[in-house]
């Protein structure tokens, strides 16, 4: 089961000086993007491979936090699978929280990795519909795999076009951080 908190009630834990630690599992260029000030980046993946040594580093409550509450609640689970029972999934986005009067950190302008999702899968599917219709029958196989592909990434909460995508320059800007370094932050607070 899903353990949930709302922005406002995230940013009242915050003022309140109550220990929690605001973990961002989004990819690191996300995080450069704009950030809950005081959060820390720790990509799901970064969570799902050394879930021990982060659960253990961790202590008081722990807020997880994402685009959409998909890499936050997968998050949750992988630390849940290893006795950790305080975590809860921000239901909501850093700018609901900065709407409930939370201070939030922006940098730069790379698009959020699910706004460029949309994007690709969007255009290749006017593309194949457009060159299917004008230039040959086949080009609509393109739209038909982008459908294809977006059935799979829900259902194996995976997304092989967002992986490609984060190899783009425009996102190389930032680099996921190590075990070491999230191990290291999370000692310090």
């Amino acid at each position: 089961m899903t353990s949930k908190v709302s922005p406002a009630e995230l940013k009242s834990w915050i003022d309140s000086g109550e220990e929690v630690a605001v973990l961002d599992v989004r990819s690191a260029a996300e995080f450069a993007a704009e950030h809950i000030d005081g959060a820390y980046n720790v990509p799901v993946d970064l969570v799902a491979d050394h879930a021990q040594d982060i659960a253990a580093a961790l202590g008081g409550k722990v807020a997880l936090i994402c685009r959409s509450g998909a890499r936050a609640s997968r998050a949750q689970e992988i630390l849940s699978a290893v006795g950790t029972d305080n975590a809860y999934v921000v239901d909501g986005t850093v700018d609901d929280f900065e709407k409930a009067g939370g201070a939030v950190v922006r940098g730069s302008s790379t698009w959020a990795m699910d706004r460029q999702v949309r994007m690709v899968a969007g255009s290749l599917v006017v593309l194949g519909t457009l060159g299917g219709t004008l230039v040959s029958p086949k080009l609509r196989l393109v739209s038909g795999g982008v459908g294809a592909g977006l059935a799979w990434s829900a259902l194996s909460n995976t997304c092989a076009m967002a992986n490609v995508l984060s190899k783009m320059p425009w996102n190389q800007g930032a680099k996921d951080p190590s075990k070491d370094a999230v191990l290291e932050q999370l000692a310090a607070k």
